[in-house]
């Protein structure tokens, strides 16, 4: 036999890796394709590691490893032509004996020789969940499964737990006590586990965590691996879940979110854990970086992407809203306890999260799903971790102790519970939390091309005033003085016309299309933590919001300024007054001044106001004399439009203000301004964007 050719292995490989290709061009993937197909991505992941291994010379390594990459590009695009093959790529996919044959057949054109028979295969790991809608993977999985060493995740150190002795509770029906134990365990009984003081409020990036959010990160550095999170709203959950992951080491991470705050888990990545890469899945995944550690996905496409993501090797999961599993027979729950079976049956203690807002001591059953996603529970029992603290408690249902001592066991397993009111000393009293949302629907689209043309209109004037100019001084690079000058004279006309090309009327249509996000996240926020004010600038979007309300059974009241007087106050009455009035939707005008409604302490603010004032006045409805709570005022921010541009200014112009409060001599200007500067900000990206 010839010693083996470092170049002929690749050669071979090469060239049937093309004569695939060709195949798959021409749709013609017969199955004997397919199995070349299979084994030269087994020999490439092979001879990339080998050459890792054994070649010292580093200008022949990388040689050979940029050859090698070239193969795995060529079995990347074949992939995505057809994706069931990368079933042929799963570490637990076994050789068929034809596989076998053509793999000897190139290592023998390789003049290498062929290994010796493998070992019988292991058992497999538990099936990837079944699929029950069409099944995606995005080109950024199929290139992460084909690099080296294809990233295949190790589950070898997986063990099952073991079951302890079941003695005194063998016969007894247990979930239905558990369950009780919240409603049985009386007064005083702790909603939260004890946590460890922590050692560092400091995170990654400069920023400084509250001292509640450093204990729940503590115990992930300590050790614990599961918790349901259910601070109140605004107590930063977002956080402590990203950094407890990183506490955890549990990467990479899948992060299970509503729709509408899919992007601001994204941001919020970038902010605590910025050592750490993000990537959001939206619809098929197309955009998606295959490569990142934190991989954001929403409930709504979860179940196009059950298959790669059951074999991902994920070592962390967090579910945000978690409630919204608490319906076990959904597709959506199932989809979720699926994926949380696969991952800790694969996985040594990974890392569980679940985060809701909503009280505990409410209907304890709808906890059921959230209990299993964590590896509390199953269908008919606890799993051996809280089997085996009942059982040391001594103690069975019949014991009328059980109760208090039952219900303590489960909240030792990890469930946190803090209210504002408890943590009031370590937030401040009042704050403004963005909530960026993607635009991904017609709409969405239509407006940012809408933004695109009023950019383009406004260079095409800046282009021919400099044509026209025969006289003055030359002025390198852009003229801010002549951008300024369109920029005042788009903004008078826009004041004057009808249509949609204007920022105004630009402005309208992002709250339009904000409605229905907005309304959503403030209809959770209802059900988590009690009374919510809306407010919003358009009328069509309070229609839109209220709409939405009325289609989730939520009672809302409308606070607008064509009621008269008397209206008016039977709205605000009933807001306050009754228990099952959720929502007072607002007009930003008509209810931002002279109406008290601390009754609620989170705010929602579906449509930007052109002033720092008139969103102060509108927070100012609920923080006031008399508010016993912390105040969170939700800014809903449309994502990668002029939107999030408005929405800096605002805050800038907001920062003067408290400047020229403070004794300073800075001019405070008025919405006219803010209006200006975006128009500025838009001219100038357009000018200075790449061609």
């Amino acid at each position: 036999m010839r010693d083996r050719d470092d170049d002929g292995i690749i050669a071979v490989l090469a060239r049937t890796a093309r004569e695939v290709e060709t195949a798959a061009q021409r749709g013609r993937m017969l199955d004997q394709q397919r199995t070349k197909f299979q084994v030269v991505a087994v020999l490439a992941r092979q001879e990339r590691a080998r050459v890792r291994a054994e070649i010292s010379n580093d200008t022949l390594r990388t040689a050979l490893l940029k050859r090698l990459d070239g193969i795995a590009l060529i079995l990347a695009q074949i992939a995505t032509r057809d994706t069931s093959l990368l079933e042929l790529l799963g570490e637990d996919a076994v050789l068929s004996d034809a596989a076998k044959a053509v793999r000897r057949n190139l290592l023998n054109d390789a003049g290498v020789e062929a290994p010796p028979a493998e070992p019988a295969p292991q058992e497999a790991p538990p099936a990837a969940p079944a699929a029950t809608e069409r099944q995606v993977v995005p080109r950024a999985i199929v290139s992460r499964q084909l690099a080296n060493p294809f990233l295949a995740p190790d589950f070898s150190a997986a063990r099952p737990s073991t079951a302890p002795p079941v003695r005194r509770l063998a016969t007894w029906e247990l979930l239905g006590p558990l369950f009780n134990s919240f409603e049985r365990a009386g007064e005083g009984a702790s909603p939260c586990m004890t946590l460890p003081t922590p050692t560092s409020l400091n995170a990654p990036g400069g920023h400084e965590l509250m001292p509640h959010q450093g204990q729940l990160i503590a115990a992930a550095a300590a050790g614990h691996r599961s918790f349901l999170l259910a601070d109140e709203p605004g107590l930063g959950k977002t956080a402590q879940a990203l950094l407890a992951a990183q506490a955890a080491k549990a990467y990479p991470l899948l992060v299970v979110v509503p729709n509408v705050v899919k992007t601001n888990w994204a941001r919020e990545a970038a902010l605590w854990t910025p050592n750490r890469s993000a990537t959001v899945i939206q619809g098929d995944g197309e955009t998606m970086d295959g490569f990142a550690d934190i991989v954001v996905v929403n409930y709504e496409v979860l179940d196009r992407h059950q298959g790669w993501i059951g074999d991902f090797g994920f070592r962390g999961m967090v579910i945000d809203e978690a409630h919204f599993i608490k319906n076990k027979t959904s597709q959506r729950s199932r989809h979720v306890l699926q994926l949380s079976e696969r991952i800790r049956s694969r996985v040594t203690r990974p890392l569980l999260i679940a985060l809701t807002g909503t009280p505990l001591i409410n209907d304890i059953e709808d906890f059921r799903a959230i209990w299993q996603f964590l590896g509390w529970i199953d269908d008919t029992k606890p799993l051996p971790e809280l089997m085996r603290v009942l059982e040391e408690t001594g103690l069975t249902p019949a014991d009328p102790e059980f109760y208090r001592a039952a219900r303590q066991c489960v909240v030792d397993l990890g469930i946190v519970r803090r209210r504002k009111v408890d943590v009031a000393a370590d937030i401040p009293a009042r704050r403004i939390a963005d909530l960026p949302v993607e635009l991904d629907d017609k709409l969405g689209r239509s407006i940012r091309e809408a933004e695109r043309g009023l950019a383009r209109r406004m260079v095409e004037r800046y282009e021919t005033a400099l044509a026209r100019r025969d006289s003055g001084p030359e002025v390198e690079g852009i003229d801010h003085e002549l951008v300024r000058r369109i920029a005042a004279r788009e903004r008078k006309e826009a004041t004057k016309a009808e249509g949609d090309d204007n920022v105004f009327a630009m402005m309208r249509r992002i709250g339009r299309a904000k409605a229905g996000l907005a309304a959503d996240y403030a209809a959770q926020l209802a059900r988590s933590a009690g009374k919510v004010v809306f407010f919003a600038k358009h009328l069509d979007v309070m229609d839109a919001a209220e709409e939405t309300f009325a289609k989730a059974g939520i009672r809302y009241s409308s606070i607008r300024g064509d009621q008269t007087s008397a209206v008016r106050q039977k709205q605000i009455d009933a807001f306050v007054n009754e228990p099952d009035v959720a929502v007072a939707v607002c007009s930003l005008t008509a209810a931002g001044v002279g109406i008290n409604l601390q009754v609620a302490s989170n705010i929602v603010l579906a449509e930007l106001s052109w002033t720092d004032a008139e969103q102060t006045q509108a927070i100012d409805r609920s923080h006031r004399i008399g508010q016993t709570e912390p105040v969170t005022a939700w800014r809903i921010i449309a994502a990668q439009t002029i939107d999030a541009r408005i929405a800096e200014l605002i805050d800038s112009k907001a920062g003067l203000a408290a400047r020229a409060l403070d004794g300073s001599d800075v001019e405070v200007g008025a919405s006219e301004d803010i209006q200006l500067q975006a128009l500025i900000a838009l001219l100038t990206d357009a000018l200075t964007a790449p061609v």
